[in-house]
């Protein structure tokens, strides 16, 4: 990030990281703060960015802005997209209910209007409720970043995740390869927009086979460390007991099962070089850190996803400003030392 971002005015020493970004729709505008506030930090430098649908675009935004005017362009460019998500917004028929809105809560949970589109998008597909295969994202993508741009950017290597629908692998666009269709692929959620084709295959949410995944991280980039920044909560502390909660609570495990999959495997070669039994030499030893707010995000359940309220967006932004600076206040001296996340206690 370094060629492109502004000049460092901090005399601690200055520290690499990749970024892996989650997808999870609206509350995507958790990693917005999360990455707004890591620009403003000279003392950090992002190698390496790989995102899955929400992530996928706020690594695009970021990618764009470094490249045309360095991290307060960057920052301005995350701005443009979310405000554009907002105003988007505005229009949709999917609104918070007068129930909700009584109840201070960011659900739709009591939303005619919700529980209208949750019942159609499960017993009719895309391609009967939308054959023109509306997507709002593409033209709020098509104003704020040049895909031109971000193919040339050198500032930070991008890699977006999306699910192959014919083979169920994973699919990750490296920059040169990033498009529209590429991100769109990415947040593909295949209950409301029909599969996104390129290049002959189609693809759905990245989220299904990496969400996001981490390898491009180790075998592309030089930096150890790895920040995770998760909006999909890992645990839960009761178990669901409606048919809502039930699903929701499924789709919060889908879409974490390669992450912790990744993890394991993470936790497994790092206990075997930290043993002396792999050489070091021939083996990358990562540093994992992830930053969360499961105590806010939790509460907010899964219909918030689809809610695109710009007081809700920036509420979520809030957020992420505030975990990233609780996560380097705490973690900034361990970066390039060791992990700041208990694999074995999260993930295993």
């Amino acid at each position: 990030m370094s060629a492109a971002g502004d000049p460092a005015d901090s005399t601690e020493p200055v520290k690499r990281i990749n970024l892996a970004l989650q997808g999870g729709g609206a509350h995507g505008a958790f990693t917005w703060g999360v990455l707004d506030r890591l620009l403003e930090d000279p003392r950090i430098e992002i190698e390496g960015i790989c995102g899955t649908s929400a992530g996928a675009m706020n690594a695009v935004a970021v990618a764009h802005g470094l490249t045309v005017g360095g991290r307060a362009e960057a920052r301005a460019t995350l701005e443009r997209f979310w405000q554009g998500v907002a105003g988007a917004g505005r229009f949709s028929p999917i609104q918070r209910g007068p129930v909700d809105r009584l109840l201070g809560s960011w659900r739709l949970d009591h939303s005619p209007s919700y529980a209208a589109f949750d019942l159609l998008t499960r017993t009719l597909s895309p391609y009967q409720t939308n054959p023109c295969n509306y997507n709002p994202l593409e033209k709020i993508l098509e104003k704020v970043v040049d895909f031109d741009v971000v193919r040339a950017c050198t500032a930070v290597k991008l890699f977006v995740c999306a699910t192959n629908v014919r083979s169920g692998k994973v699919r990750v666009f490296e920059t040169a390869e990033l498009c529209p269709e590429a991100i769109l692929a990415s947040a593909c959620l295949p209950f409301v927009f029909q599969a996104v084709e390129y290049q002959g295959e189609h693809y759905w949410d990245g989220g299904y086979m990496g969400n996001p995944a981490i390898f491009p991280l180790i075998y592309s980039c030089q930096a150890p460390d790895v920040v995770i920044v998760q909006i999909n909560p890992v645990e839960r502390d009761t178990v669901p007991m409606t048919a809502r909660e039930i699903l929701d609570r499924v789709n919060e495990i889908s879409f974490n099962s390669c992450l912790m999959r990744e993890m394991r495997a993470i936790a497994f070669v790092t206990d075997l070089i930290d043993a002396g039994k792999l050489d070091p030499r021939e083996y990358k030893r990562m540093n994992i850190h992830r930053i969360e707010a499961d105590d806010e995000i939790k509460p907010l359940g899964a219909s918030s996803k689809v809610n695109a309220e710009r007081e809700f967006l920036l509420h979520l932004k809030t957020l992420g400003r505030v975990a990233c600076d609780a996560w380097l206040e705490r973690s900034f001296a361990r970066i390039g030392v060791a992990s700041t996340v208990d694999l074995a206690a999260t993930y295993l």
